[in-house]
């Protein structure tokens, strides 16, 4: 693709300095005790075959001493099977095609002892499963694919990992499912710098992080569905920014998730993580977005918004439309020639539709959308679309009369109790400590894998596409 060229003109250091403050973020369904049972992803089979070959069945301790070895030593089709124990190792993947598999979700733990990187790493390498076992105590992820197709990410525990818990980038084809992710600074989970990505994400839990879910460019087919985000410093925030390729960030479907009490103070935390803080679901320059029939109750800001993020000393602006549906892999990535000092990616084109949303401190339901003028910022009229939510306030007031998802809008004043963005940075947390994430609460045993732990490798091709229609507000789950 041709770079895109343009500029948006100097502003004041401190005009500047309080739009970048208001960037919201870079970058498991169940109930509150996180044992909720769910229809299992993988797939049991007849027991694998002893040795040699595809499909052998590769024993973690007792073929080799630790996973790396058994990893290193496996082939297209093999299952490495880690028995019980605790495992002071980080693991590369280099081998396509192979299963990873605990015999126990809370037994099976591998940890970094704050020393290591990433629990398990899979390197520009495709089909990889990872299953049932626990990644805890890493300086950076728990698991991790990179420059990976056809991935899967189920039955996992990651917590108290020092970047990100379940973690992919550049990466297609994939799903994350009946996982837990806690205590990490960014995110829970993170998906990036991926478009059409064809990733699902199916009842999972974050909590105790800096963001629930964090996915800077990523989006197309890309589903975050009957999940639970809680208690981290904000729950889910999709965002945009040129730091990372393939922007801007669009199209992710979120349905049926349980947002709540995103108002962690004292927890672990990026620095965006704290100007996002106290929200529900936030879009922070994502564009084209469906949010849906999800829950979401108890912030201290707003539950549902679309804000715009503001990036200093940008590599490039934002695409032209016709550019959205180009896959990232036939992007040139921007020369870096041209001085860009500040570029807002705005959140549009999204659709809230069906939420019930309570208790929020400053609105129910926000959108704030800037605009350059030759003087000054002004409000935008919004293209996002809002109807048939259950909720108490907006802002601005009557968002659903001004902006209907069917219809034309009731022409009303789109400033009048609009979101004061100033708002969103007064009274910043303290930022915390760096190594804090290294006492976040250790979450209780999760449900471990059903089925036969011995199942030969299946072939993973790509996530199926959710029924997204037949997904139901979901209930609100016990104190």
């Amino acid at each position: 693709m041709t770079q895109r060229t343009g500029r948006i003109r100097k502003w004041s250091v401190s005009a500047l300095a309080a739009i970048a403050l208001l960037s919201g973020a870079v970058g498991c369904g169940s109930d509150d005790d996180g044992d909720d049972a769910a229809s299992s992803t993988t797939t049991s089979g007849t027991e694998a075959p002893d040795s040699g070959g595809e499909g052998t069945l590769i024993r973690v301790p007792q073929d080799h001493d630790t996973i790396q070895a058994a990893v290193d030593a496996a082939s297209e089709g093999s299952v490495v099977l880690v028995d019980a124990g605790t495992y002071e190792e980080a693991v590369d993947v280099t081998t396509p095609d192979i299963t990873i598999r605990g015999v126990d979700r809370n037994e099976v733990i591998l940890d970094g002892g704050f020393e290591l990187e990433n629990g398990i790493r899979v390197l520009d390498t495709d089909g990889v499963v990872v299953e049932n076992m626990t990644a805890r105590n890493y300086l950076s992820n728990g698991f991790f694919w990179t420059g990976s197709d056809r991935f899967r990410g189920s039955y996992l525990t990651a917590y108290r990992n020092g970047d990100y818990g379940i973690y992919a980038f550049d990466a297609y084809h994939g799903q994350f499912d009946n996982s837990y992710g806690g205590g990490s600074p960014d995110a829970g989970f993170y998906v990036g710098q991926c478009y059409s990505c064809d990733v699902v994400i199916d009842n999972v839990i974050a909590e105790y992080n800096g963001l629930g879910y964090s996915g800077t460019n990523s989006g197309g087919d890309l589903y975050i569905i009957n999940s639970t985000f809680r208690n981290n410093r904000a729950g889910i925030v999709p965002n945009s920014g040129s730091y990372e390729l393939c922007y801007p960030g669009r199209s992710n479907t979120i349905v049926g998730n349980i947002v709540h009490d995103n108002n962690m103070l004292d927890g672990p935390g990026i620095d965006v993580s704290l100007i996002a803080q106290g929200n529900g679901i936030l879009l922070a320059g994502s564009i084209n977005n469906v949010v849906e029939r999800n829950l979401v109750f108890n912030h201290d800001r707003t539950g549902i918004a679309a804000v715009p993020f503001p990036e200093e000393d940008a590599s490039d602006v934002p695409p032209p439309e016709s550019d959205l549906e180009i896959p990232c892999d036939e992007i040139d990535p921007p020369s870096g020639d041209e001085e860009i000092e500040l570029v807002l990616w705005n959140a549009t084109g999204n659709r809230f539709v069906g939420n019930v949303i309570e208790s929020s401190g400053l609105a129910d339901m926000a959108s704030a959308t800037l605009a350059f003028t030759e003087d000054d910022l002004v409000t935008a009229e919004l293209n996002n679309c809002f109807s048939g939510n259950t909720f108490t306030s907006t802002a601005p007031v009557d968002l659903e009369l001004l902006a209907p998802c069917d219809g034309e809008g009731n022409g009303g004043d789109f400033t009048d109790g609009e979101l004061n963005l100033g708002v969103l940075i007064a009274d910043l947390p303290p930022t915390p400590d760096k190594d804090s994430y290294k006492t976040t609460p250790e979450p209780p045993a999760q449900e471990t894998m059903p089925g036969d732990v011995e199942a030969p490798h299946v072939h993973f091709e790509a996530p199926e596409k959710p029924d997204v229609d037949a997904i139901t507000v979901p209930a609100k789950p016990s104190p």
